[in-house]
């Protein structure tokens, strides 16, 4: 309990003394007498606007229709939509027949097991099944802070005294 008593007062101290550091700080000291502003231009009193320039925010779907939208008319054509598939689909289409087999669909996957069958037996045993296993990312460490020494008892200290 007295770690937190310790801890707010810390935070405390560190709160004041931030507050002291702005209120009396380098800026507001005696550099601030010497850096005088810095002089309007001559002629110049052009007002500044009342509202910063906004940028144009478009939504994700709005982002996501130019990217379809190739020749930029404001509509996207079957073609247009179906570019992207086609590319990813033609990834795929590895013998180019245009139909996509369970084996050209699944390449990914056979190529994993393949890696993984070391002994090249068409099975995979417990230990290289266990190596198809996704890679997660690693837990956040925890604390392994060693654990404080346990405070003498009361009765340890009646007995020093006699000495």
């Amino acid at each position: 309990m007295w770690r937190y008593a310790v801890g707010a007062g810390a935070a405390l101290l560190l709160a004041f003394g931030g507050f002291l550091l702005f209120q009396h700080g380098p800026a507001r000291g005696p550099l601030a007498a010497v850096l005088q502003p810095a002089p309007a231009a001559a002629g110049t009193t052009t007002p500044l606007p009342d509202a910063a320039p906004e940028a144009d925010a478009k939504t994700r779907e709005q982002k996501r229709f130019d990217r379809y939208d190739k020749d930029r008319n404001d509509a996207v054509s079957r073609d247009e939509y179906f570019a992207a598939r086609h590319k990813a689909f033609a990834k795929l289409d590895t013998n180019g027949d245009g139909r996509l087999s369970f084996e050209e669909w699944a390449a990914k996957s056979i190529a994993k097991f393949a890696g993984a069958d070391a002994d090249k037996s068409g099975t995979l045993t417990r230990t290289e099944f266990a190596t198809t296993a996704p890679t997660r990312k690693p837990a956040s460490a925890r604390c392994a802070c060693a654990k404080p020494a346990p405070a003498p008892s009361p009765a340890a200290k009646d007995g020093d005294d006699e000495n």
